[in-house]
């Protein structure tokens, strides 16, 4: 969603890069391409004067340090004013009560239905035991939506058939929830396709009668400015506690992020990064504010390793990669566990490597779209062979990998190519076992041996997983020449 803004923020950092100092000059030519790039990404105006203002301020007051440029001075500025816009911290849900209880607010189609069944299947994984109700009795198959969605995440929905009385629907549900043990309970309430009279009267009704913990307005981030005056309409008549941010995957600019919690005053607590369920992450503003910089999420990675990947396999194969030989099998097994992730391109984006590499989100998109390219040829490939060539593909002829290439529908000189490439791995992967020692002392993190968290203790549990050498059949290749196979004089 940050992809235009993260561009364009990183181009306002080059073009200081060069000089000596940070000077009124200097700062007022990037505040302005920083103001541009703001108003661009639909981030709303009084919120971008606050910002620039604040800005502005502090960068004028710095004192640039000799162990850092004026660039990275800059940066830091604009992240601190970035950190601070968007909420400061984190802001965890408030569950209190027997049971606690959420309302869902927002404008029909901004994905609140979805966005409840999200939230459910969150809870459930942290150990709560939810209750989805389905309160929105106005539009046509919002009932029978829930109820399928309750079915995928295995979690209950309360439903009173042909009742039209929300209030009563809510008070039942919480009844329910307590005689069975549930909390917290998920109401799922009506939408519009505008604000009216009669739904505030519906949701203030529920609100009065059930008196929830948390009242979270579900905005959808594609609609830009718009989204603003939603959230503080809602927040004017019924003070929502926080908000939750959909369609965060999508083309939209950004605006409504940046702008909504400073409009509102109240925090982002989630954002929905993808159409699956499970794609709904907790909203910290200090690492959405490395992101916009395009300097990474690598907390938000981590974490992400842990929900997707089995610890004990990924053990497993990290110890087969740096005690044996590195084979097509390890391979497809680390990359499996990688794809669990997200896509290439969400992790290149997560490590930061726009922002380390100077390279722009378009050419992280095409560097990551080769990737997963080149995996799908290497996945056919490897289907395609026997145990034995997986294991020790040094023994794959003329022969034997014509007899690939059929199989896996494939050119023989694009099975040629994937095996050079693959040599090009393993020697990479062999002097990296090499400088560790051949064992587990002082491997990278993620490595087993390595040390679980940071010093000291602080920070959460690092992930055993295995890091691939590079890329799924690395950059764009040049050519079939210069491989292991063309050394040992095979002619392919």
């Amino acid at each position: 969603m940050f992809d235009t803004l993260t561009d364009r923020l990183q181009g306002v950092m080059k073009s200081i890069r060069g000089d000596s100092k940070l000077t009124a000059e200097n700062i007022e030519e990037a505040i302005r391409e920083v103001r541009k790039s703001l108003l661009e990404a639909d981030v709303s105006l009084k919120v971008v004067k606050l910002f620039i203002s604040r800005v502005r301020q502090k960068a004028l007051g710095v004192e640039v340090l000799e162990s850092v440029t004026p660039a990275q001075q800059f940066i830091k500025v604009v992240y601190d004013e970035l950190v601070v816009i968007l909420g400061g911290e984190n802001v965890p849900l408030n569950l209190k009560g027997s049971p606690g209880i959420i309302m869902l607010l927002g404008l029909q189609g901004s994905g609140k239905t979805t966005a409840t069944a999200k939230l459910a299947l969150k809870l459930k994984k942290e150990g709560k035991s939810p209750l989805m109700v389905a309160c929105d009795i106005q539009r046509p198959a919002a009932i029978d939506q829930l109820v399928a969605l309750g079915k995928q995440v295995n979690i209950p929905v309360f439903t009173i058939a042909g009742c039209g009385d929300v209030s009563e629907i809510g008070a039942r549900a919480v009844e329910e929830a307590r005689k069975l043990g549930h909390s917290p309970v998920l109401l799922d309430t009506a939408g519009r396709l505008q604000i009216d009279t009669e739904l505030m009267a519906e949701l203030m009704l529920l609100d009065r009668g059930l008196e929830p913990s948390e009242k979270l307005l579900v905005v959808d981030s594609m609609t830009g400015q718009e989204a603003v005056n939603v959230a503080e309409t809602f927040n004017t008549q019924l003070e929502i506690s926080g908000v939750i941010l959909t369609k965060v995957d999508g083309d939209a600019r950004g605006g409504a992020a940046l702008s909504v919690r400073e409009s509102t005053g109240q925090p982002v607590k989630f954002m929905s990064t993808g159409e699956k369920l499970d794609a709904l992450e907790a909203f910290f503003p200090d690492r959405m504010a490395s992101r916009i910089l395009g300097m990474g999420d690598v907390l938000s990675l981590v974490e992400k390793a842990q929900e997707s990947i089995d610890e004990k396999e990924a053990e497993r194969v990290a110890r087969e990669m740096m005690t044996g030989e590195f084979t097509l099998e390890m391979f497809m097994s680390s990359q499996k566990m990688m794809k669990k992730m997200g896509s290439l391109g969400d992790i290149m984006k997560m490590m930061g490597l726009g922002g380390m590499l100077g390279i722009s989100s378009d050419q992280q998109a095409q560097i990551a779209s080769h990737g997963e390219q080149m995996f799908k040829l290497y996945e056919a490939a490897i289907n395609s062979m026997t145990p034995a060539e997986r294991r020790k593909p040094e023994i794959i002829n003329m022969s034997r990998r014509r007899r690939i290439a059929r199989g896996a529908a494939l050119k023989d000189n694009e099975v040629g190519q994937m095996l050079n490439e693959f040599e090009q791995m393993r020697r990479m992967f062999a002097q990296f076992r090499g400088m560790m020692g051949g064992g587990g002392l002082g491997l990278p993190f993620g490595l087993p041996g390595a040390s679980p968290r940071g010093p000291a203790g602080q920070g959460p549990a690092l992930p055993k997983m295995p890091l691939p050498p590079r890329p799924p059949g690395g950059f764009p290749a040049k050519g079939p020449g210069g491989g292991y196979y063309r050394k040992k004089g095979k002619k392919f």
